[in-house]
């Protein structure tokens, strides 16, 4: 059953000038340091688009605080991970969990994707029958 979906689309452009302007600060709040460090990573697909990949898990944190209906959850309690070539998966953690617990929360769809110009992240919440 599902407990909630969230969508959200971001500007890349716009969002890498907000990186520029804010800097590693700006960075550290949003994002895990291995959510940072994959960006950057030169085994990630996205190395030569860092600011793309970080828009991508920024939709994707939007779109998770709306499926669970919770608009001020810590950046830092979703997390989009990613093992080698699996497809990401949002990992939840603090407030964001319990949150995810209380509603009934038993699995977690993500989808992220993206072009030169937009990124989309997509969350579905369900719960088992």
């Amino acid at each position: 059953m599902i407990v909630g979906i969230g969508v959200e689309l971001v500007d890349t452009a716009r969002f890498e000038a907000t990186l520029d302007r804010f800097g590693d600060r700006f960075r550290e709040r949003l994002f895990t340091a291995d959510e940072r460090a994959f960006s950057a990573s030169p085994d990630s697909p996205r190395t030569a688009r860092a600011a793309q990949s970080l828009a991508a898990r920024f939709a994707a944190k939007l779109a998770a605080r709306r499926a669970l209906g919770a608009p001020r959850l810590a950046w830092q309690d979703i997390e989009v991970i990613r093992a080698g070539q699996e497809a990401p998966k949002l990992q939840l953690s603090g407030a964001a969990l319990q949150v995810a617990r209380s509603a009934g929360v038993d699995y977690i769809a993500l989808t992220l994707t993206h072009d030169a110009k937009w990124c989309i992240g997509q969350v579905i919440l369900e719960s088992k029958p």
